[in-house]
């Protein structure tokens, strides 16, 4: 008889008082799902894990969690990323004190954040497509994105901040009203001034060698086969840079990783 897979909502309060809500999953070995932009652990879809708790249950205990500022977790002001730091760590000792991470997209930068930050607590890492700035690359994000999404919320224009957002990842200007129309339009605006947030990890953390140097633990970059060059010269230079990385592309993948694709990788790299 097939397992039955239960989902546990429960919340931790972070080092600063804010209160961080996730769900578990399974039991075994801990992994906690770092969501990038605009994620949220009740719209599968938009953090980017849709079917991926289920898959993983039957091997680990399987955390998602609303990061600060998005969904029922909390927000307390001003934001620096050492707090989204101290979150997860909140997490990870809510588990036993030990767990592995899987972060996608700006969650993977924050992903390798903590990791740095906790390396007796971080066992394992898998990063899928950080887009961290390398030397001769383009930024990812325009040097006052921060100071852009912060005006716009203030002056009341989330939807504003949510178009500049999807233009930032390439999308015309002429596809942002098809976007509007989708259902989980009205929960990203919501959420708009956490774009800052992710601004904020992406822009002060450029791809350097040494920049991560507690980050030891065995460590997974990837990146999709049919993903831009850029996400697999970011894998490439992970692998060469962390102190115990290797790098991998998953082949006729994109930046939207499927759980089908992703979840045998994080199987057998987690488990191993």
């Amino acid at each position: 008889m097939e397992k039955v897979i239960t989902k546990v909502t429960s919340n931790v309060t972070s080092k600063d008082g804010t209160r961080i809500v996730f769900d578990r999953y399974g039991e075994g070995p801990a992994v906690i799902l770092v969501p990038g932009a605009l994620g949220l652990r009740t719209h599968p879809i938009l953090s980017g894990f849709e079917g991926l708790p289920e898959l993983l249950a039957p091997h680990f205990t399987v955390i998602t969690y609303d990061r600060r500022g998005a969904g029922d977790s909390g927000d307390t002001p001003p934001y620096a990323v050492e707090r989204e730091v101290e979150d997860i760590e909140a997490l990870v000792d809510a588990v036993g004190g030990s767990a592995s991470l899987y972060g996608l997209s700006s969650g993977a930068a924050l992903a390798l954040e903590a990791a740095n930050a906790l390396p007796g607590k971080v066992k394992k890492v898998v990063l899928y497509e950080p887009p961290l700035v390398m030397d001769g690359d383009k930024p990812t994000i325009p040097e006052d994105g921060v100071e852009q999404v912060n005006r716009m919320v203030a002056e009341g224009r989330r939807d504003d901040a949510i178009a500049y957002f999807v233009m930032i990842t390439g999308a015309p200007e002429e596809a942002i009203p098809q976007v509007k129309e989708m259902p989980f339009w009205a929960d990203m605006v919501k959420i708009a001034h956490t774009l800052a947030y992710d601004f904020t990890i992406l822009r002060e953390k450029p791809l350097r060698p040494n920049q991560w140097p507690r980050a030891a633990m065995p460590v997974l970059a990837m990146a999709g086969g049919q993903s831009d060059p850029f996400f697999h010269r970011v894998a490439q230079t992970l692998a060469g840079t962390l102190p115990n990385a290797q790098q991998r592309i998953l082949e006729g993948q994109t930046h939207e990783v499927t759980a089908e694709a992703i979840a045998p990788v994080l199987v057998e790299f987690l488990k191993d």
